[in-house]
C-alpha cells in the first residue's frame, strides 16, 4: 500500500513557464460559444419582439388582426389606457382582447 500511496505521489510537475496565457486561452471558447448564441438566438429574438411592439403600437380601426386562439377579426377600436382592443369578428359580434394578445395585423 505504502508503495502505490508513494508512487502516486512522485509525478512528475509541471514546467514553470508551460501556461503563461493559459488563463486566457480557458476562456476562449466559452466566449466564443456566448457570441454565437447572442447572434443565433437573442439578437433575432430581440429584433422579432421590437417588431412585434411596434405592431402592437400602430395598431387602429380598421386593421384585420388575429388575436391569440386563432380568432380573426377587425379592429373596431383601441382603448389606450385600459390597454384593450375591441375587436369586430362579424356583423353584430364585437369582443376585447388585451393589446398584448394580437398576434399578427394581416395586411389589407
Amino acid at each position: 500500500m505504502f508503495s502505490v500511496a508513494y508512487a502516486m505521489g512522485q509525478g512528475g510537475a509541471p514546467a514553470q513557464g508551460g501556461q503563461a496565457g493559459g488563463g486566457l486561452l480557458g476562456l476562449l471558447p466559452m466566449v466564443l460559444i456566448f457570441v454565437i448564441i447572442y447572434f443565433l438566438i437573442i439578437w433575432p429574438q430581440q429584433k422579432q419582439q421590437k417588431k412585434h411592439a411596434e405592431m402592437l403600437k400602430g395598431l387602429q380601426k380598421g386593421d384585420k388582426v388575429i388575436a391569440a386562439g386563432g380568432i380573426h377579426g377587425t379592429v373596431a377600436g383601441v382603448d389606450e389606457a385600459r390597454g384593450v382592443v375591441v375587436v369586430k369578428v362579424d356583423e353584430n359580434v364585437k369582443i376585447e382582447v388585451q393589446r398584448s394578445s394580437v398576434s399578427a395585423k394581416l395586411e389589407k
